[in-house]
Protein backbone atom coordinates (compact mmCIF):
# COMPACT_ATOMS: atom_id res chain seq x y z
CA UNK A 1 0.00 0.00 0.00
CA UNK A 2 1.61 3.12 -1.46
CA UNK A 3 1.03 6.93 -0.30
CA UNK A 4 -1.57 8.89 -1.53
CA UNK A 5 -1.16 12.68 -3.46
CA UNK A 6 -3.92 15.09 -3.01
CA UNK A 7 -4.73 18.45 -3.94
CA UNK A 8 -3.28 19.21 -7.26
CA UNK A 9 -5.48 21.09 -10.20
CA UNK A 10 -5.17 24.39 -13.09
CA UNK A 11 -3.66 27.59 -11.60
CA UNK A 12 -2.06 30.69 -13.06
CA UNK A 13 1.86 31.07 -12.71
CA UNK A 14 2.07 33.36 -9.57
CA UNK A 15 -0.81 31.34 -7.45
CA UNK A 16 -1.17 29.03 -5.34
CA UNK A 17 -1.66 25.56 -4.46
CA UNK A 18 -1.59 22.96 -1.29
CA UNK A 19 -0.60 19.33 -2.05
CA UNK A 20 -1.37 16.66 0.69
CA UNK A 21 -0.24 13.16 1.38
CA UNK A 22 -0.98 10.23 3.68
CA UNK A 23 -0.69 6.92 3.87
CA UNK A 24 -3.73 4.54 3.07
CA UNK A 25 -3.97 1.07 5.37
CA UNK A 26 -0.83 2.35 6.99
CA UNK A 27 0.98 4.96 8.63
CA UNK A 28 4.32 6.85 7.88
CA UNK A 29 7.52 4.49 7.68
CA UNK A 30 11.17 5.84 8.41
CA UNK A 31 13.69 8.76 9.05
CA UNK A 32 11.90 11.40 6.36
CA UNK A 33 9.32 11.39 3.93
CA UNK A 34 9.05 13.83 1.00
CA UNK A 35 7.42 15.14 -2.41
CA UNK A 36 9.06 13.96 -5.46
CA UNK A 37 7.56 15.38 -9.31
CA UNK A 38 7.67 14.36 -12.75
CA UNK A 39 7.20 16.51 -16.01
CA UNK A 40 6.34 15.19 -19.01
CA UNK A 41 8.83 14.18 -21.02
CA UNK A 42 11.15 14.42 -18.29
CA UNK A 43 12.59 11.88 -14.89
CA UNK A 44 10.95 11.66 -11.33
CA UNK A 45 12.68 14.71 -9.37
CA UNK A 46 13.27 15.52 -5.93
CA UNK A 47 11.42 18.64 -4.78
CA UNK A 48 11.38 18.62 -0.56
CA UNK A 49 11.80 16.37 2.15
CA UNK A 50 10.97 16.67 6.28
CA UNK A 51 12.28 14.27 8.94
CA UNK A 52 9.24 13.27 10.70
CA UNK A 53 10.49 13.51 14.35
CA UNK A 54 11.94 16.79 14.63
CA UNK A 55 10.37 18.52 11.41
CA UNK A 56 13.64 18.96 9.73
CA UNK A 57 13.55 20.02 6.34
CA UNK A 58 15.23 20.34 2.97
CA UNK A 59 14.71 21.93 -0.65
CA UNK A 60 15.58 21.39 -4.22
CA UNK A 61 17.11 24.86 -5.18
CA UNK A 62 14.18 25.34 -7.90
CA UNK A 63 11.86 25.56 -5.33
CA UNK A 64 13.62 27.09 -2.24
CA UNK A 65 11.67 30.05 -0.67
CA UNK A 66 8.81 29.67 -2.88
CA UNK A 67 7.46 25.85 -1.33
CA UNK A 68 7.27 24.79 2.04
CA UNK A 69 7.40 21.20 3.23
CA UNK A 70 5.20 20.77 6.53
CA UNK A 71 3.52 17.83 8.80
CA UNK A 72 0.93 16.82 11.01
CA UNK A 73 1.90 13.98 13.01
CA UNK A 74 -1.55 13.88 14.98
CA UNK A 75 -2.85 13.22 11.63
CA UNK A 76 -0.42 11.36 9.62
CA UNK A 77 0.24 13.57 6.69
CA UNK A 78 2.23 15.60 5.17
CA UNK A 79 1.83 18.70 3.28
CA UNK A 80 3.54 20.91 0.30
CA UNK A 81 2.46 24.51 0.11
CA UNK A 82 3.60 25.87 -3.34
CA UNK A 83 3.42 29.82 -3.67
CA UNK A 84 4.18 31.72 -6.94
CA UNK A 85 3.72 28.69 -8.82
CA UNK A 86 5.63 28.67 -12.42
CA UNK A 87 4.56 27.18 -15.47
CA UNK A 88 8.17 25.01 -15.03
CA UNK A 89 6.60 23.54 -12.10
CA UNK A 90 4.02 21.79 -14.12
CA UNK A 91 4.30 17.83 -13.25
CA UNK A 92 2.34 14.74 -11.24
CA UNK A 93 3.42 15.22 -7.66
CA UNK A 94 4.34 12.05 -5.43
CA UNK A 95 5.16 11.89 -2.06
CA UNK A 96 7.33 9.35 -0.57
CA UNK A 97 8.55 8.18 2.67
CA UNK A 98 11.17 5.61 4.06
CA UNK A 99 14.00 8.46 3.16
CA UNK A 100 17.18 7.34 4.91
CA UNK A 101 19.23 9.54 7.13
CA UNK A 102 20.66 12.29 6.90
CA UNK A 103 18.06 14.43 5.37
CA UNK A 104 19.43 15.90 2.12
CA UNK A 105 18.72 16.15 -1.42
CA UNK A 106 16.70 12.51 -2.50
CA UNK A 107 17.80 13.30 -6.12
CA UNK A 108 18.95 9.77 -5.98
CA UNK A 109 16.07 8.59 -4.56
CA UNK A 110 13.64 8.14 -7.65
CA UNK A 111 13.14 4.87 -8.44
CA UNK A 112 9.20 2.83 -7.28
CA UNK A 113 7.26 1.70 -6.36
CA UNK A 114 5.37 4.80 -6.33
CA UNK A 115 1.86 5.75 -4.93
CA UNK A 116 -1.07 8.17 -7.06
CA UNK A 117 0.35 11.45 -7.82
CA UNK A 118 -1.48 14.39 -8.17
CA UNK A 119 -1.37 16.51 -11.35
CA UNK A 120 -0.36 20.37 -10.97
CA UNK A 121 -0.79 22.30 -13.99
CA UNK A 122 0.25 25.74 -14.10
CA UNK A 123 -0.69 28.25 -17.04
CA UNK A 124 0.85 31.53 -17.48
Amino acid sequence: VQLQASGGGLVQAGGSLRLSCAPSGRTFRGYGMGWFRQAPGKEREFVAAIEWRIGLTYYADSVKGRFTISRRTAEHAIYLQMNDLKPEDTAVYYCKDELPYPLRDYSDYTSGPWGQGTLVTVSS
